[in-house]
């Protein structure tokens, strides 16, 4: 199954999130497919703390890829479309 979620980088103590599409069966921080996105969650205000590219989240959600709940929080947070369904 394929998947849209977080992979971590960054130094020890300031955490940076790349959005991924991945196979499930990889490791978090693995290889994956195409990235989507990241998010900074210390960014200061002058900073770009999230970017998505909505159009290919959507390309990927109707190839059937599952969004992880910490991204789809993200996306709602950014006033993009997100479908959460869960199988």
């Amino acid at each position: 199954m394929v998947v849209i979620r977080l992979a971590r980088g960054g130094a020890k103590k300031r955490p940076f999130y790349n959005l991924v599409v991945a196979d499930s069966r990889t490791r978090r921080d693995g290889r994956f497919i195409e990235r989507i996105g990241f998010y900074n969650p210390i960014a200061t205000d002058k900073e770009e703390g999230l970017r998505i590219a909505a159009d290919r989240l959507s390309y990927w959600q109707q190839q059937g890829a599952q969004v992880s709940l910490t991204v789809a929080r993200l996306v709602k947070q950014s006033g993009a479309k997100v479908s959460t369904t869960l199988a």
